[in-house]
């Protein structure tokens, strides 16, 4: 069996391609499998360290920005760049034949998608978000099957005869962290304070480690803090670090695991992965929404996630020290923080990367 994986190059549509990858591979040992999407070297460290093959395919990116440079960008990119990866995948996936293909989104999947469709090869999407990104819209047409991170009618801009509800898959050795190797890791102080994990992602927030750094006193006299700023920031606040004060700009696997299994509440993003991660290690939470993201789907998913009582939303808009003393102390009250960590445990999908696994092999 061959199977063909596609996406666009973020963290977000990276990392639930590899939980797809290593099921299948835990399924089916005689399988080969292949991504196509654009030229990244995040996705091509990722897939090349799972022993994946991984192939490069042009692909233009649609600017919703107004300008003369992006409308002649935009120019190219539609009647160049997007043909000619057509074009590219139109023969790769000839020559490779693939059983199916499984698309994760992302500009960079386009391509792919409709050469595939031009193949008569099944394809199958995954949506993370409760709001459809573009490219699964458009793709969406052509897709045998739509599985969906949220219930289905929580779901915005897909046909809804083509959702399944499975979840979205994470890796599951993000759900097998060990606390005391996490002490060691991060050389956790005994002072016994719980643990605020501060999750900026690769590329970080700039204004979510700012709110930390603004409020480092008061936070510090209540947790120990394990801070992942995201590359871009690390410099500015590594120099607030000390002893209860852990800063690290990014980690692997392992050390993600280790954190979350040992943090007591988490502060980040409300990107789809970032729920998905916390819920599934049934952690209480204060999410902030990026209020830039595409159709502001980041709140979308914070508002569902927030209704089924595992969290609390602070809009950026609504964000200061008032607010975050508030909310932290709401959750850490001893008579909430248990309700908030059993619905964030509740909230979770069993194992997504199975059921998708287990739907397109029962085809």
């Amino acid at each position: 069996m061959k199977m063909v994986l596609t996406g666009g190059g973020t963290g977000g549509h990276i990392f639930p391609l590899v939980s797809i990858a290593r099921k299948f591979k835990e399924i089916k040992n005689d399988i080969d499998i292949y991504y196509l999407g654009p030229k990244d070297s995040f996705a091509q460290n990722a897939f090349r360290s799972e022993n994946i093959s991984v192939i490069t395919i042009p692909s233009g990116k649609i600017r919703r920005y107004f300008g003369i440079q992006p409308f002649f960008q935009n120019l190219i990119d539609i009647f160049i760049k997007i043909p000619f990866g057509i074009f590219r995948a139109y023969f790769l996936l000839k020559a490779l034949k693939p059983d199916f293909i499984f698309s994760k989104g992302g500009y960079g999947s386009i391509p792919i998608i409709i050469a595939g469709k031009m193949l008569g090869i099944d394809i199958y999407l995954h949506e993370s978000d409760s709001i459809a990104g573009t490219a699964n819209k458009v793709t969406g047409v052509f897709a045998k099957k739509i599985f969906v991170s949220f219930p289905l009618n929580k779901v915005k801009g897909l046909p809804v005869k083509k959702l399944i509800f499975t979840g979205n898959p994470i890796r599951k050795e993000l759900t097998e962290g060990n606390i005391e190797r996490a002490k060691k890791i991060f050389s956790i102080s005994q002072s016994k304070k719980p643990i605020l994990l501060v999750l900026g992602g690769s590329q970080g927030s700039i204004r979510i480690n700012s709110l930390i750094l603004e409020n480092l006193d008061y936070l510090l006299e209540n947790f120990e803090i394990i801070h992942q700023t995201g590359t871009v920031d690390y410099d500015r606040v590594v120099r607030s670090k000390n002893n209860k004060y852990h800063v690290y700009s990014f980690w692997d696997e392992q050390a993600m695991a280790d954190a979350l299994a040992c943090s007591s509440l988490v502060i980040g993003r409300s990107g789809a992965g970032t729920i998905s991660e916390i819920a599934a290690n049934g952690k209480p939470s204060i999410l902030i929404p990026l209020p830039e993201s595409a159709q502001n789907h980041q709140l979308n998913n914070a508002t569902i996630y927030e209704q089924s009582g595992a969290c609390i939303v602070i809009e950026e808009k609504h964000l200061d020290t008032e607010m975050l003393v508030k909310s932290i102390e709401k959750i850490m009250d001893p008579s909430n923080i248990g309700q908030f960590c059993s619905s964030a445990k509740y909230f979770s999908k069993s194992d997504p990367a199975e059921k998708i696994a287990k739907e397109i092999l029962t085809k």
